[in-house]
């Protein structure tokens, strides 16, 4: 029997809706349709609907939504213990410092550079002036981690409602990165949040305790959380949790 033909990956020109997820390949998983348009109103659509760009530099901006996703309840974080014990450290001494939202796009750079078995990075320049505007709307977050004046670790997401979208993270100390996601989870869990999205199933983000959902659930879920009123980010702060 001759195998079904491969349907033709969807353009999405300005002014025209994202397809719903449900139309995504199964090979390249999640894969859903291309486009050129990184305006926040784009990204927020995307996001209320479960979808997110991550291309290269020199493709279109292709946007995805795999089946299974992997998402980390926030009462299923794994911190170790050896991460317990270094933020203990960390407290004791005043090693580290915390701080949300004090250098966004410093934080974006980090997460794009060089790193060990990666070649190349999906955070280009266009992603980094897309979220930039996001940030400066109030729908895109990053925590930083310091060791005196040096920037040592940090992550940075979107927030829609009481959803949280994980983006990227790095680190520059052991466990920094780890401390800030902690850190997060504990600030997320303060305000009514549930769950980070962490969008593609990796080992790393399995250790900590993320795991897989079909689509279907993550979508759900989704409809509901992005539909409540969401914090005033201005008004938090951030700080090591008690190991």
């Amino acid at each position: 029997m001759a195998a079904p033909p491969r349907r033709a990956l969807a353009w999405v020109g300005l002014g025209n809706p994202l397809p719903d997820p449900a139309q995504a390949l199964r090979e390249p998983n999640g894969l859903l349709a291309a486009g050129a348009d990184l305006s926040a109103t784009r990204l927020l659509e995307a996001y209320r609907h479960g979808i997110f760009p991550w291309y290269t530099e020199g493709q279109p901006v292709l946007w995805w939504s795999p089946d299974p996703r992997m998402v980390l309840y926030l009462d299923e974080f794994n911190a170790s213990r050896s991460l317990r014990q270094t933020m203990r450290r960390a407290r004791r001494d005043g090693r580290w410092r915390l701080s949300l939202d004090a250098c966004f796009e410093r934080t974006m750079r980090e997460c794009a550079m060089p790193r060990e078995g990666r070649q190349g990075t999906w955070i280009t320049p266009d992603i980094v002036a897309a979220y930039g505007e996001l940030h400066r709307i109030g729908a895109a977050h990053s925590v930083e981690v310091w060791e005196h004046d040096r920037l040592v670790g940090g992550l940075y997401g979107v927030s829609i409602g009481r959803m949280f979208f994980g983006e990227s993270m790095f680190t520059r100390v052991p466990d920094a990165s780890k401390a800030a996601l902690a850190a997060l989870v504990r600030l997320l869990r303060g305000n009514g949040f549930r769950v980070i999205d962490c969008q593609q199933d990796t080992r790393h983000l399995a250790s900590l305790g993320a795991r897989v959902i079909s689509r279907a659930s993550f979508l759900r879920q989704l409809a509901e959380l992005v539909g409540q009123p969401g914090p005033d980010w201005q008004a938090l702060s951030i700080e090591l949790p008690d190991a």
